[in-house]
C-alpha cells in the first residue's frame, strides 16, 4: 500500500500548490469584466504560471501511478488533503498567515482522515472490469449527473446552486479515477496501442473535462462553504461505492461502520471550517482582497 499512498499524496500536493500558483499568476495580470483572449499570452509570460502547470501535469501522473498500484477506495479519498495543503501553502506563498482555527481546522481532516481509512483498511486491486459492471456504473453516475445538473440550473444563484454544481464535479471526478484506472492498467499490461484503443481511455478524459466545467461552475454559482463540502465528501463517498462495486475492493463493515462515520464526520466539520476561512475564498475568487489579507483578518490582525 505504501506505493499508491505515496502517489496519492504526491497527487494531492501538486494539485494544491497549481491552484496556489495559478491564484498568484492571475493576480498579475490585468482584469478584465469579460472574456479576454489575451489572457492566456499573459499568463504564459508569467513562470509561476507555467510551474503551476506543471505542477498540474504532476499531478495527473501521480494519480495514475496511484491508481494503477492501489485501490481506488485508497487513492481517492487521500484526495481530501488538497484543500488543507492548498492553504498551507497559499499561507506560505502568498504573503498570508492560517490562524489557529485554521490549524485546528486542516488537524481535524487529517485525523479524520486517518481514523477512515484506518477503520476501512480498504483492499483489492482488481485489473479487469467486466462490462457488467461498468455499463450500470456508469448510467448511474451519468443519470446522477443530469439530475444534479438540472436541479442546480432551476435553482437561483446561491449555497443550492453551488452545492449541486459541486456534487456533480466530485461524481465527475470519481469516475474520472475509476476509467483512468482502468485505463492505467491496460497500458501497463498491453501498451501503448491498446491504451488509446479502449474506451475507458476517452470516458476519462470525457469525465475529467465535463468535472472542470462543473467545478467553474460551482466556484461562479455559491460560495466555496456550499461546494467544497460537496465536492470533497462526494468524490470520496462515490469513489468508495464504486471501488466497492465496479473494482470489487474490500472495506470492513459491522462496528467498523461507527469510527468510520465519526472520520467522515471530523473531515465534514475541518472541510466546512476550512472552506469558511477568508483566505479560501480568496483562492476560490470570491473576494477582491488580496490572499494575505484575508489571511490577516481572519488571523484577527490588521493586513500590513
Amino acid at each position: 500500500m505504501l506505493l499508491p499512498v505515496l502517489f496519492a499524496l504526491g497527487a494531492a500536493l501538486s494539485n494544491a500548490l497549481a491552484t496556489v500558483l495559478q491564484r498568484k499568476a492571475a493576480l498579475t495580470v490585468p482584469k478584465s469584466e469579460g472574456l479576454r483572449v489575451g489572457l492566456i499570452l499573459d499568463l504564459l509570460r508569467r513562470p509561476v504560471w507555467l510551474v503551476g502547470i506543471v505542477a498540474v501535469i504532476t499531478a495527473g501522473v501521480c494519480q495514475a501511478v496511484a491508481l494503477a498500484t492501489g485501490p481506488i477506495t485508497v487513492v481517492q479519498p487521500l484526495f481530501v488533503l488538497e484543500l488543507p495543503l492548498a492553504l498551507v501553502i497559499a499561507a506560505a506563498l502568498l504573503q498570508g498567515r492560517l490562524s489557529r482555527t485554521g490549524w485546528l481546522a486542516v488537524a481535524t481532516v487529517v485525523v479524520g482522515l486517518g481514523v477512515v481509512l484506518f477503520a476501512a483498511s480498504p483492499a483489492g486491486n482488481r485489473t479487469q472490469v467486466p462490462m457488467t459492471h461498468w455499463i450500470p456504473a456508469v448510467a448511474v453516475c451519468v443519470a446522477a449527473i443530469a439530475a444534479l445538473v438540472v436541479a442546480a440550473l432551476r435553482r437561483p444563484e446561491g449555497r443550492g446552486r453551488a452545492a449541486c454544481f459541486g456534487l456533480a464535479t466530485a461524481i465527475s471526478y470519481a469516475m474520472t479515477a475509476a476509467l483512468m484506472k482502468t485505463s492505467m492498467h491496460t497500458l501497463d499490461d498491453e501498451g501503448i496501442t491498446a491504451f488509446f484503443t479502449t474506451w475507458q481511455t476517452y470516458g476519462f478524459a470525457l469525465f475529467g473535462v465535463c468535472a472542470l466545467f462543473f467545478l467553474e461552475n460551482a466556484m461562479q454559482s455559491g460560495p466555496l462553504v456550499a461546494s467544497q463540502p460537496a465536492l470533497t465528501l462526494g468524490d470520496a463517498c462515490v469513489s468508495l461505492a464504486l471501488g466497492i462495486t465496479v473494482y470489487a475492493e474490500y472495506v470492513r463493515t459491522g462496528w467498523w461502520l461507527v469510527p468510520q462515520l465519526l472520520g467522515a464526520a471530523l473531515i465534514a466539520a475541518g472541510v466546512l471550517a476550512l472552506s469558511r476561512l477568508p483566505l479560501a475564498r480568496a483562492l476560490a475568487r470570491e473576494e477582491k482582497e488580496q490572499p494575505g489579507e484575508g489571511a490577516a483578518a481572519d488571523a484577527g490582525t490588521p493586513a500590513p
